[in-house]
């Protein structure tokens, strides 16, 4: 699903969720808005955000008030983000910037209407009930990024089919990029393809697992779908020239392919 897809879909959710759920409300609906990146990084997003809720005629400031939050790409900031939110009794929650951000929504509260994005699958990760029948108070979207490790990998290695080894690189805070490595491994052991992992939760991590790169001479970097990486991405246009196999919103200077 495209940026712009969701944002229109949760503009929806906000506009449409039962009367009841919002009876005690203030006259202008409040929409608390939650990214796990800096404010800088979320800007984007949060533009998109209000062109989306402004497509559904609702204008912030005039109908609508938006309460924006950021972690600073620290996690543990998230639940009190969260519950400073909900103790301000907003209309509807959206928790971007992966699982993560959904799964401290979904234990802040149990009846405000939350809207998560996600790139795995919401029924895996306990975000929903399942995929036809969300039930609970949340729903969302997922473009699956997170189960495509192995396809995402096999796509890099026929880019480049000499490169070995392979780097991947993760974020150990997230579960989630971790399955998606393994995933991703169990496809180098498919293709032959030597690889070894690289973390990175902290902006200054990235420098040391640049280097790590480097000395141990990998000419490819698989780099795992989370919302910390597309926050530093800038920090991409230094890598060693390698060729990058990234998530959308992650940015690399032009690669020289391994050969």
């Amino acid at each position: 699903m495209k940026r712009r897809d969701f944002i229109a879909f949760a503009s929806a959710v906000a506009a449409g969720w039962p009367l009841a759920g919002r009876a005690q409300q203030p006259a202008m609906p409040v929409i608390g808005f939650v990214r796990i990146t800096t404010p800088q990084d979320s800007a984007p997003f949060l533009s998109a955000f209000r062109d989306g809720l402004a497509e559904s005629s609702y204008i912030e400031g005039q109908n609508v008030a938006i309460e924006a939050r950021f972690a600073f790409n620290q996690v543990d900031q998230l639940p009190s983000l969260m519950a400073e939110l909900v103790s301000m009794r907003v209309a509807v929650l959206v928790a971007t910037g992966g699982t993560i951000s959904g799964r401290a929504a979904q234990a802040a509260t149990s009846t405000i209407p939350i809207v998560f994005t996600t790139g795995d699958d919401p029924a895996k990760v306990g975000l929903v009930a399942n995929l036809n029948k969300p039930g609970g108070n949340l729903t969302g979207a997922s473009i699956f990024t997170n189960r495509l490790g192995s396809k995402r990998f096999a796509l890099l290695h026929e880019m480049v089919p000499s490169a070995s080894p392979i780097a991947i690189l993760i974020n150990p805070t997230d579960s989630d990029t971790e399955d998606e490595a393994k995933d991703a491994q169990e496809a180098a052991r498919s293709l032959g393809v030597r690889v070894f992992v690289v973390s990175a939760d902290k902006a200054d991590d990235l420098d040391g697992a640049f280097a790590r790169l480097k000395q141990q001479g990998a000419r490819a970097l698989f780099v795992a779908g989370d919302t910390f990486f597309t926050g530093h991405a800038a920090k991409f246009r230094y890598l060693p020239p390698v060729t990058v196999c990234r998530p959308v919103g992650v940015h690399a200077s032009r690669p020289k392919q391994a050969g």
